[in-house]
């Protein structure tokens, strides 16, 4: 089908309040993910392999990070005018306010999108860890003749309330729609499972424009609390099922429609575990789709004697003599003789001495973790030392006590 012109507009300005201390110098889209790559990437990946080049990136808070991490490698064409990653910081165009919610984060921009003059306008968050071919939704968008197009997914029913919770007919029309329900209702036939947005959303230009201008009078800022919610009753507002689809290259062990929202520290662990193992719930080598990670132009990892199992190690890591198993190691690390880590992340250019043993531990970027250390074994040790978690997991954060910066840098 051929497509109408396109222009994606990316939320990437949350605080990520949830995910702390990742976020204490960063917003939650800048925080690293994996060995190579940011949260940010992902969204961006999925725009850029489904043939969406022109995006605007909204970001709001400790946004440098972000901005620095997307102007080394986020540029696409500059030859071609309609091909470009551009970070658009709060212009306070309407006012001296920041952005009060996803739809007046659109509005306060609203200038680009009458600049650009689209026919479609793509919305999504930056928030999550997924794979998804845009141009499916554009495509269902355009066969139901839909005023939007909101992307949807099942989920366990006791999760629902932390979504808005949809109601669709056999023709996937929305016929209601609750923001964040304490009662969400069960899909039909389906009573442990509900239907819930994922916060994307595909609008015809000309519905946005006015229902954003009216939202904006009526002090309305949500796309999910109140613009969704006022155009069910129009009919022409409609539910993509993100999990019936996938994407090319996806392998028969993974698992159909992975989508994560990594907003909690355990969430973020439990995502870096997902890309772990012989057949993974979350292949991140998929040629065919490829997430893009950022560039880098060090050596490649070097490892002088290990045990390594089932581990991710990213380049420039130097490993001696070294125990490493269940753990996502990123780019630059120093990992000295006698180290042990079990079930770990540790980000970038993070220096660990000799003889320190961590487990379920995340330990930020520029860091030392002193010769002899034990984090991770005894939580009311840890806790005055670092953060630890609801879940038990122990982030040693960046500029903590326990960690001795080895230099200035960007978060």
């Amino acid at each position: 089908m051929v497509h109408p012109k396109l222009l994606a507009v990316v939320l990437a300005g949350g605080k990520g309040e949830r995910l702390f201390p990742l976020t204490a110098f960063r917003s939650k889209p800048s925080v690293p993910f994996g060995g190579r790559y940011r949260i940010v990437d992902f969204v961006l990946s999925n725009m850029v392999n489904s043939g969406i080049y022109s995006l605007y990136l909204l970001v709001q808070y400790k946004s440098q990070s972000l901005i620095e991490h997307v102007r080394q490698n986020w540029v696409l064409s500059p030859l071609v005018r309609n091909q470009f990653v551009t970070v658009v910081p709060p212009q306070m165009r309407m006012g001296p306010e920041w952005f009060q919610g996803t739809a007046d984060a659109v509005y306060q921009n609203i200038n680009l999108i009458r600049e650009h003059n689209p026919e479609l306008v793509i919305i999504f968050g930056a928030d999550h860890i997924y794979r998804m071919d845009i141009r499916r939704m554009v495509d269902f968008h355009l066969e139901k003749d839909a005023l939007v197009s909101v992307a949807a997914r099942p989920v366990a029913l006791e999760q629902a309330s932390s979504f808005g919770v949809i109601g669709a007919d056999a023709d996937m029309r929305i016929t209601g729609f609750q923001e964040k329900p304490k009662k969400p209702a069960p899909m039909p036939g389906d009573p442990g499972r509900a239907f819930v947005s994922m916060g994307n959303y595909i609008f015809r230009r000309d519905v946005l424009l006015d229902v954003l201008s009216t939202a904006r009078s009526r002090k309305q800022h949500d796309f999910g609390a109140h613009i969704i919610p006022g155009l069910v009753g129009t009919g022409r507002v409609f539910s993509y099922d993100f999990s019936a689809y996938g994407i090319p290259g996806m392998q028969a062990y993974e698992e159909k429609g992975y989508w994560r929202d990594v907003g909690t520290v355990a969430a973020f662990f439990d995502a870096h575990m997902d890309m772990l193992g012989e057949a993974p719930v979350f292949e991140a080598g998929n040629p065919e789709w490829p997430i893009h990670p950022s560039l880098y132009e060090g050596p490649a990892a070097r490892i002088v004697r290990a045990d390594i199992r089932n581990s991710v190690i990213g380049e420039g890591t130097v490993v001696r003599k070294a125990k490493i198993k269940n753990s996502v190691i990123r780019r630059g690390v120093i990992i000295e003789e006698g180290v042990t880590l079990d079930s770990c992340i540790i980000m970038d250019n993070v220096v660990l001495k000799k003889g320190c043993s961590l487990r379920r531990v995340i330990v930020d970027k520029y860091n030392v973790i002193a010769e002899g250390e034990r984090i991770g074994f005894d939580p009311e040790k840890d806790r005055f030392r670092c953060h630890i978690d609801a879940s038990g997991i122990a982030v040693v954060p960046r500029g903590g006590r326990i960690i001795r910066p080895t230099r200035e840098t960007l978060a």
